[in-house]
């Protein structure tokens, strides 16, 4: 029998079965150039995706990626996944926002920071640089990008939001990412709104420690959740944030707090699509919870996804904890939750675009008319992007 469907009529399953089964529930990042075997194995049995970064790319002497790398690099990682039982096709994803923010660096497009775009008050120019996003992202391979941020950018002393932002203003954020989420999907690539329910106003990175957001709830639904709330049903992944609210929750972040996930984010926006966590090894919510804890609450509260970006012992961990979830070892409700996450996690996966990586065609859209046509406009409206050092988004820098 599936092993899915003896866990949904809450029948045991071998210690193998879980330990296949959830790995439906993660995303993973790895050291080095090259997939590794553990990981490749992993992929073949029904690991439900892949995070690349900096560290995972070749470069010329010049710093250019190397464009036949990356997507010979995306390529066996989509025939990884064709192997597995399922069929489904597999998240290959990456972190590419625009400005600091952008694991891809020339020859790929280098974005101004989306608050320079949003600044412009021009939807034309955003959908134009989310379908260009999805076009060099699809033509690379890619599946899934980790944007764009929805924060509210409120605080201008926020050490990790900041520019990322598109604007200072809940309604204006909306507005400017719609025009570019839409564009992107358009092009095959699932967009990905973060970081629920704001990361905004912190005063704290999360990537170093766990900020703490002391709004009210009226606060929070008038400002922070409202870009959440718009684009409710352009989503289909949101992105929790490793932030405390101890006005909804005052002992967990938001990843981990049902009171967050559920009632707000389901209920109050709407919102019916798969929740990824941010990175499991970033310190805001490693202080709080050791990995293994951190999936069993995550699951509890409504994750339906997880993010360990590098270290190969979180990721065991986590792993182990997400088998023991869905072989019953923490009751009956616990098992449901892992399988609605399941459940959820695949729908997302039978509706992705395996995208055929082409370097050829990722060389022609660089250097094709509309390329072109784009690229002219943001330098001449001093928008093109200078040369900045990379900031940490899921996880760290590279």
């Amino acid at each position: 029998m599936d092993p899915l469907i003896k866990a949904r009529s809450g029948q045991p399953l071998r210690a193998s079965e879980a330990q296949d089964l959830a790995l439906d529930l993660f995303v993973v990042g790895y050291e080095g150039d090259a997939v590794p075997e553990a990981y490749a194995e992993e992929l073949r049995r029904g690991l439900a995706g892949v995070i690349l970064f900096r560290r995972n790319l070749h470069y010329d002497v010049a710093g250019t990626v190397d464009v036949d790398h990356v997507c010979a690099l995306t390529a066996h990682i989509h025939e990884l996944g064709n192997a597995q039982p399922g069929g489904l096709p597999v998240l290959c994803s990456v972190d590419q926002e625009g400005g600091a923010v952008a694991r891809l660096r020339a020859p790929f497009t280098l974005f101004p920071p989306m608050r320079r775009l949003g600044e412009t008050d021009d939807l034309t120019l955003l959908a134009d640089v989310g379908r260009q996003l999805g076009r060099e992202l699809a033509a690379a391979g890619f599946n899934v990008d980790y944007a764009p941020v929805l924060d509210v950018d409120t605080n201008p002393a926020n050490p990790i939001i900041g520019d990322r932002a598109f604007a200072r203003h809940a309604e204006a954020v909306a507005v400017r990412a719609r025009a570019l989420l839409r564009a992107m999907q358009a092009e095959g690539v699932v967009g990905c709104g973060k970081h629920f329910p704001g990361h905004g106003d912190t005063d704290t990175d999360s990537h170093l420690d766990l900020p703490v957001l002391r709004h009210d709830l009226d606060r929070l639904k008038a400002i922070e959740l409202v870009p959440f709330q718009r684009l409710a049903h352009d989503l289909r992944l949101v992105m929790t944030a490793h932030v405390l609210f101890p006005a909804v929750d005052p002992k967990l972040p938001a990843t981990l707090a049902p009171e967050i996930l559920g009632p707000l984010l389901r209920v109050h926006c709407g919102y019916q699509g798969v929740v990824v966590s941010d990175d499991l090894e970033m310190q805001g919510i490693a202080k709080v919870f050791e990995p293994g804890p951190c999936v069993v609450q995550g699951l509890a509260a409504g994750v339906d996804l997880f993010l360990v970006c590098r270290r190969r012992d979180v990721w065991d961990r986590a792993r182990a904890a997400a088998a023991d979830v869905l072989a019953g070892m923490h009751g009956p409700a616990a098992q449901a939750r892992a399988v609605d996450a399941i459940d959820r996690v695949r729908q997302l996966r039978r509706g992705l675009v395996s995208n055929r990586p082409d370097a050829g065609r990722l060389r022609a859209i660089f250097a094709d008319p509309h390329t072109e046509r784009l690229r002219a406009r943001l330098a001449a409206g001093t928008l093109a992007a200078a040369p900045v050092a990379p900031r940490p988004t899921v996880g760290e820098t590279q």
